[in-house]
């Protein structure tokens, strides 16, 4: 399999991850940079619980197709600002994930009351509901999440990046698991949240690529027998 096919088959996996962990539904995008201006990303009309690399497009960050069977999602915009303002960012997801979306619904802060959580926090919120279909909204997105890992959008969804698609999927997974956790937690009182050193030491232990692969192996299982190796 050439490198990009290998590219291609882990966006199909990381999407329909996503999409059996309810964190994308019938929208919802992830892309892997490809080179200066290019990038690899699923099309819009897909149908993500069955998606194939069939479903996979090369696009430039101008939204034009390069090679594929259907055009980008509307989105596109939403990956293309943030690979032009984070040299260091090779992948990104965009999913609508519910418990962090009720959050921001509520204007509730995220807290980091679960260790894999704080690797995202503090999880800085787009001011907008807006979908981030144009260049202007796109600049938006990418100033409000600065230089950090992860931002949620006001009663919209989520943004994690990563060095790797991996590492962009895994800090989805940890985000929304640590939305839930709060949610439930507030409905019995005021959730306990880390203090800096808490977080300090999460970090210093949990940021680690040998631990998100662990987490990606784990959800791929849930995939089923007769994925490619």
């Amino acid at each position: 399999m050439s490198e990009t096919e290998q590219a291609k088959q882990q966006l199909v996996d990381c999407i329909r991850m996503l999409e059996r962990s309810d964190i994308i539904d019938y929208n919802g995008h992830a892309s892997i940079r490809t080179g200066e201006d290019r990038m690899l990303i699923n099309i819009g009309s897909c149908q993500r619980s069955l998606l194939t690399t069939d479903d996979i497009c090369t696009i430039d960050f101008d939204g034009n197709l390069v090679k594929g069977n259907g055009k980008p999602p509307l989105e596109f915009h939403l990956h293309a600002g943030i690979y032009k303002a984070r040299p260091d960012v090779q992948a990104v997801v965009h999913a609508h994930p519910k418990w962090s979306t009720f959050l921001t619904i509520a204007g509730v802060g995220y807290q980091p009351v679960f260790a894999q959580g704080s690797l995202v926090y503090p999880l800085p919120v787009l001011d907008s509901p807006n979908s981030i279909n144009n260049p202007v909204m796109a600049k938006r997105l990418s100033d409000t999440l600065g230089d950090q890992p992860a931002a949620l959008m006001k009663a919209h969804g989520a943004v994690s990046v990563g060095k790797d698609i991996v590492e962009a999927f895994v800090l989805i997974n940890y985000l929304e698991e640590n939305a839930y956790r709060q949610y439930m937690a507030m409905q019995i009182g005021k959730p306990y949240a880390f203090t800096d050193e808490e977080m300090r030491l999460c970090r210093e232990k949990l940021w680690n690529p040998n631990l998100f692969k662990r987490a990606w192996d784990h959800f791929r299982a849930k995939l089923g027998a007769g994925l490619p190796a």
